[in-house]
């Protein structure tokens, strides 16, 4: 017999019975460069929002014209990162639940419950739930998720403007073929996590850093 498809169904959860509710969600756990960023939004019930998805499954115009609806709209919005310093540091996990805490304790309006799209939840000083898939399935972490999306996309234009030969615009960090071997033939720049196996790989190969 074939398997039943499961659809997700998308809902809004703005208040509890206590009080205000902030979805949280990051971007950029993958990438060989770059801070990974989060971000938490408490959304207004009063001025609901269309099209709030995954933002993987939306195109980078849909993720900038919702980006500006949820700043616009949003009760209130905050968006943090950890740095490649700290990624280096205290593991990509670790700098990821780091950046989670810094969005929520960044939101403006302090919220009762916090839901963190996945599996594992940052430590934090309100009630929180991990939701597996919640960026498809809870409009507050789809809001989070896309604003933590199209602020780390335009972060890497910025180091793309710094570092043009890695091609930061079109991979936006990620293991690509032409990443690495932009990776094999210039070295690590500063950007570079190199805790990362392939970075780490580029570093052991070339003795100085690329300058820009």
């Amino acid at each position: 017999m074939p398997a039943r498809r499961q659809h997700a169904r998308q809902v809004s959860i703005t208040w509890d019975v206590s009080g205000l509710v902030a979805g949280v969600d990051e971007a950029g756990r993958g990438p060989l460069a770059g801070p990974v960023v989060a971000a938490a939004v408490i959304l207004d019930e009063l001025r609901p929002i269309k099209g709030l998805a995954d933002s993987k499954t939306l195109s980078a115009l849909q993720r900038e014209r919702l980006h500006e609806q949820i700043l616009a709209n949003a009760l209130c919005c905050s968006v943090a990162q950890a740095s490649v310093d700290e990624i280096d540091a205290m593991n990509i996990l670790q700098a990821t639940m780091l950046a989670m805490r810094r969005a929520v304790e960044g939101l403006r309006l302090k919220p009762v419950k916090v839901l963190v799209d996945g599996n594992r939840l940052p430590t934090l000083d309100v009630l929180a739930e991990a939701i597996v898939r919640g960026d498809a399935l809870v409009q507050t972490i789809s809001a989070a998720s896309i604003l933590a999306k199209v602020h780390r996309d335009r972060l890497c234009q910025t180091l793309h403007a710094e570092f043009p030969h890695y091609g930061f615009a079109g991979h936006k960090g990620y293991g690509t073929p032409g990443h690495l071997e932009a990776l094999w033939r210039h070295g690590a720049c500063v950007h570079h996590r190199r805790s990362f196996a392939p970075v780490a790989a580029a570093l052991a190969r070339t003795a100085s850093p690329c300058q820009p």
